[in-house]
């Protein structure tokens, strides 16, 4: 099984370096001092208070890689659209592309019985491109849950979580999904096949979606959001209008809304990631995250004038720190 991992960075990383020790053969593709590092020493991965390095060969050239059985795509969703004509030098006929991005994927409709089947997403598939590229019949579903990070060029440092849900977006347990499942299982890894990994995707965004901004517009972290009254009242009333459009496009909430905000006061004095990223002067996932839902509710005709009001305010906070265009 050959496996290249697009978006070396802190979780296509750990996965290649997990993959790579169960004996599978892996491929990264990375840039700058990161691939260097790799190229020169292997990738380190530091976990659970041992650390082990994989040889693997890295590049920044796809093109040197020949056809995949699977493209895993780690990138931050913002990033996927200047990559995707790199894309097709990995595939041949059966290749599958595992999009393990936050947000709304960009296949989401690919399928999906009702008035929007195989509808595009402008918000994070500008002209369509990702559909027409890489062909939504390629596409399996992923939802990331573990949290790593470059510890520094080449080192990998693994903090918590791992659990990598994946799902056809048609539902059916194909061979190349539960192949795929094998795999990251040897690899030491989580992989639950789900039916329905729309509803995966769902309640992992409906956190992110008002947690992200609302952290980015006042620096609090988490547990601050949710114990004070004026932003958790904002993120509950974001969260409901988000309840309202995924209902409307049949996905099953497995918890409900307030229950979602008691397990992300859990999470401590975490900061978030755009938050983390705004601090870092880095990108921010804003259309993935927040455009996106907005964008669905306009498709379903869900009214969302708190989503709204907040991506407004964030993008106008993204665009003057230079994290946002």
């Amino acid at each position: 099984m050959r496996i290249c991992i697009y978006g070396a960075g802190a979780i296509g990383g750990y996965m290649g370096a997990c993959l790579a020790r169960a004996g599978y053969e892996i491929s990264l593709v990375a840039r700058g001092p990161h691939m260097a590092a790799i190229q020169a020493n292997g990738l380190t991965l530091r976990m659970a208070g041992e650390s082990f390095t994989q040889t693997i060969r890295c590049t920044d050239d796809p093109g040197e890689l020949g056809p995949q059985d699977y493209v895993i795509v780690t990138l931050k969703a913002h990033s996927v659209p200047a990559v995707v004509d790199q894309l097709p030098s990995l595939f041949d006929q059966d290749t599958a592309v595992v999009m393990a991005v936050n947000g709304v994927p960009w296949w989401y409709f690919y399928g999906l019985d009702g008035p929007h089947l195989d509808q595009r997403m402008e918000s994070v598939d500008p002209g369509g491109r990702q559909w027409t590229v890489i062909e939504p019949r390629r596409a399996i579903g992923c939802v990331v849950y573990p949290a790593c990070e470059v510890a520094e060029p080449g080192v990998i440092e693994h903090i918590d979580g791992d659990r990598f849900s994946i799902g056809e977006p048609s539902g059916e347990k194909s061979e190349r999904l539960t192949a795929l499942a094998e795999a990251l299982r040897k690899a030491g890894l989580k992989a639950p096949i789900r039916p329905r990994i729309r509803d995966e995707i769902w309640v992992k965004l409906w956190g992110n979606l008002c947690f992200n901004p609302i952290s980015a517009l006042t620096g609090a972290t988490l547990e601050q959001i949710c114990a004070d009254p004026g932003t958790h009242a904002l993120a509950r009333a974001m969260m409901v209008e988000a309840q309202a459009i995924g209902e409307c496009l049949g996905v099953r909430f497995p918890v409900d809304v307030d229950r979602r905000i008691a397990g992300a006061a859990a999470g401590g004095a975490h900061k978030t990631s755009m938050l983390q990223d705004l601090e870092r002067g880095r990108a921010m996932e804003i259309d993935a995250l927040v455009g996106a839902v907005a964008e669905l509710g306009r498709l379903t005709e869900v009214p969302t004038p708190n989503i709204d009001t907040v991506l407004a305010l964030v993008q106008q906070r993204g665009r003057i720190a230079g994290c946002y265009q």
